[in-house]
């Protein structure tokens, strides 16, 4: 199948989606550009802060992206590239777009509470501290999964028996992953530094953009002359250590800058893989391998729900309703920001999905076959398919695999940061009272609470669970997040039901990945007691079992809660 086609159409229906539904959304629930916005009701110079709507655009998309819209479509293509392609195309446009979005602005409303205070609203308290334990436990894999991503991308020494599943371990020395560990820190240093020349010496931040963009090239080229060698542990700990600093400091110090410049890393490796597509097409390297459909039931379980937990951010993820109402809605500028922000930064991220099922399609063959070391892992499946494409008719393939790998690490990087600065506010959500402040709190309240005590507790569980191997924790966040979204679909939808919006939109969606992700992760639990009972488990097969319940346990307290508020709802409306 033609690369190229599979990918005009994408963007084709992917635009009219954002114009058409998306527009449609903004006018249903009331969106009001006049209407002042937490940044400005709540500055306080370190979370909220307004933020100019192309540096805050980076900011989310970087976040949200991370290496999920990578790997879930890699994954999932045992499926065939049809049923990935659907899912992410309408997904994105009715499921992951309009969640996107609905949390975004009903966070905005809630002066840049998490989903758990749009919940509080329309559900009680206790259905909001049931969110929070479980939107914690979520980051706990969120943090696990990308830990793995990223200490794997970076680890010069990489382990045994890999495939495109299964992440490495400590044997085969990998060069170029040296190289994109040390272009990585460079990367780092430089957000700083535009950072410090934006909000403290007040650049312009056209120029400083430019000279940023210009950095980050530089990096990327003498980054192949400077290798950072290290093995898998030593990345996990350095990752601990980054993430728990870098969730501390004030936004603009390295959140904003550093996911600012990012985006424009991955708008730019998107636009050399729409090049490498076309150029890949008049050379006969850019076909798409994979059958169109591989049946029911493949290696990767059964189609449903298997397809539509695997895919995970390339079209719907609940981790992106934390990032909505966590981060972005306090920095959000105006009102008439939040459809591009929220929705279309969803768009986009369904077309990278798109463009991660055709590099592997491009690749499939070798992939499957074991392929050597540019395709033991989905990030580097994704960067060899495109290196592929371009080589094909300028060469370079080096470079741009080494570009790729970059990119997708630096993703991941990002989510790392937000996710644990999002558990920072959770915790302090939890067990703040109403009408409190930290400073009023005393005993284990306030020492829990504390940024860095509760930091530090999330970072301990997560990149601990980091040295597991991706595969085991993928099992478990992709369904998890999945789970999220339909939870955080709940409460954004109980509160439009509130406020009086149309909120019907949200029904067919919010129940589907319902049903969908609990499905999959009992049909988890019950294999697991049986490998459990039989005594052949070891630790990782415990530990996924314990994580499932918990998660399905607290979804059907909030799903129930949930029903029944929206059952009162319509009859308070017939009445």
């Amino acid at each position: 199948m033609s690369a190229l086609l599979i990918l005009v159409i994408a963007l084709v229906v992917l635009a009219l989606g954002y114009i058409f539904y998306g527009g449609w959304l903004a006018k249903q629930w009331g969106v009001d550009p006049n209407r002042e916005t937490p940044a400005h009701t709540s500055y306080d110079g370190k979370d909220f802060v307004p933020a100019n709507p192309a540096v805050l655009m980076g900011h989310h998309f970087s976040s949200i992206a991370g290496a999920g819209p990578i790997n879930g479509p890699i994954l999932a293509s045992v499926f065939g590239w049809v049923p990935v392609f659907l899912w992410c195309v309408l997904g994105g446009i009715f499921f992951g777009g309009m969640h996107d979005f609905g949390a975004l602005f009903a966070s905005v409303r809630h002066n840049g509470g998490s989903i758990g205070q749009v919940i509080k609203d329309s559900m009680g308290i206790k259905a909001q501290r049931l969110f929070i334990v479980f939107a914690l436990a979520v980051l706990i894999l969120v943090i696990a999964s990308f830990t793995a991503v990223v200490a794997g991308t970076f680890a010069s020494w990489n382990p045994e028996g890999g495939n495109l599943i299964v992440s490495t371990g400590d044997k085969a020395f990998n060069a170029a992953n040296g190289s994109t560990a040390m272009t990585s820190m460079l990367f780092i240093v430089i957000a700083a530094i535009f950072g410090f020349f934006v909000y403290r010496k007040n650049a312009k931040v056209l120029p400083a953009t430019i000279i940023g963009i210009i950095g980050i090239i530089a990096i990327v080229i003498f980054g192949q002359y400077l290798n950072l060698n290290a093995s898998r542990t030593f990345w996990v700990l350095f990752i601990a250590v980054y993430v728990t600093v870098a969730s501390l400091l004030p936004v603009w110090i390295l959140l904003q800058p550093r996911d600012y410049l990012s985006s424009f890393l991955l708008y730019g490796m998107m636009i050399l893989a729409v090049v490498s597509i076309v150029g890949g097409t008049f050379t006969g390297a850019a076909t798409v391998e994979i059958p169109a459909f591989a049946g029911w039931k493949t290696s990767g379980g059964t189609l449903f729900p298997a397809l539509f937990i695997t895919v995970a951010c390339g079209a719907c993820s609940g981790f992106h309703s934390l990032i909505s109402s966590g981060t972005s809605s306090k920095q959000l500028n105006s009102e008439k920001d939040a459809q591009i922000i929220g929705y279309g930064s969803m768009i986009i991220e369904s077309a990278l999905g798109v463009i991660s099922l055709i590099a592997v399609g491009v690749v499939f063959s070798r992939a499957a076959q074991g392929g050597g070391s540019d395709f033991t892992s989905p990030p580097q499946a994704f960067a060899g398919g495109i290196a592929t494409m371009f080589s094909s008719f300028a060469g370079g393939y080096a470079v741009i695999y080494n570009l790729f790998t970059l990119a997708v690490s630096v993703f991941a990087l990002t989510s790392l940061d937000s996710a644990t600065r999002l558990c920072r506010y959770l915790f302090a959500e939890l067990l703040t009272p109403e009408g409190k402040t930290h400073e009023d709190l005393t005993g284990a309240a306030k020492f829990f609470s504390t940024p860095i005590v509760s930091t530090l507790i999330m970072v301990i569980i997560g990149c601990g669970m980091g040295f597991l191997n991706l595969t085991t924790i993928w099992s478990v966040f992709g369904a998890a997040n999945q789970l999220l979204a339909g939870v955080a679909m709940l409460g954004v939808c109980t509160w439009l039901g509130k406020i009086g919006r149309n909120n019907k939109m949200f029904y067919f969606p919010m129940c589907f990945m319902l049903v969908a992700t609990i499905t999959s992760l009992c049909t988890k639990i019950i294999k697991n007691v049986g490998a459990i009972a039989a005594g052949g488990a070891n630790w990782g097969v415990w530990y996924v079992t314990i994580w499932s319940g918990l998660l399905v346990v607290l979804a059907v307290i909030l799903a129930v809660n949930a029903l029944k508020t929206l059952s009162e709802q319509a009859k308070a409306k017939k009445a």
